[in-house]
C-alpha cells in the first residue's frame, strides 16, 4: 500500500518505506521480496538507489521509462535527485489508510 503512493518517476529508499510504515528496512526488503510484483517495486531501493542484481536489467528499464536516471555505471538509479516527496508520500500513504488505522489529532 505505501509503495503504491510513490509517483511515478520519484524512488524512495527501503528506509523511507520503514519510517513510514513503522517497521525496519529490511522487514520492507522481504516483503517486498515475497509479495511485491503487484507493486511499483524499482521505485523502492536501498539508500545509494541500488537494486539486487537480479532485479537490475528489469529496474533499469522501468528507471528508463519513468526518466529516472542512472549512474554512470548503470548499477543504480540516482535517487538523490529522484526521491520522493516525503512529507507528500506520507500524506498520501495516511489517505489510504483504512479510517481506523489513521492518526488523529484527538487528544
Amino acid at each position: 500500500m505505501a509503495v503504491d503512493c510513490v509517483p511515478p518517476g520519484c524512488v524512495v529508499s527501503y528506509g523511507d518505506v520503514a519510517a513510514l510504515v513503522g517497521t525496519g528496512p529490511r522487514v520492507v526488503g522481504r516483503v517486498l521480496a515475497r509479495y511485491g510484483s503487484d507493486v511499483a517495486w524499482w521505485r523502492v531501493t536501498n539508500a545509494a538507489g541500488r537494486l539486487p542484481e537480479a532485479l537490475l536489467r528489469e529496474a533499469t528499464a522501468r528507471w528508463r521509462a519513468e526518466a529516472i536516471e542512472v549512474n554512470v555505471a548503470g548499477t543504480a538509479c540516482r535517487i538523490v535527485a529522484h526521491r520522493a516527496a516525503l512529507p507528500e508520500l506520507a500524506i498520501a500513504y495516511e489517505h489510504r489508510l483504512p479510517p481506523e488505522l489513521r492518526e488523529t489529532d484527538a487528544v
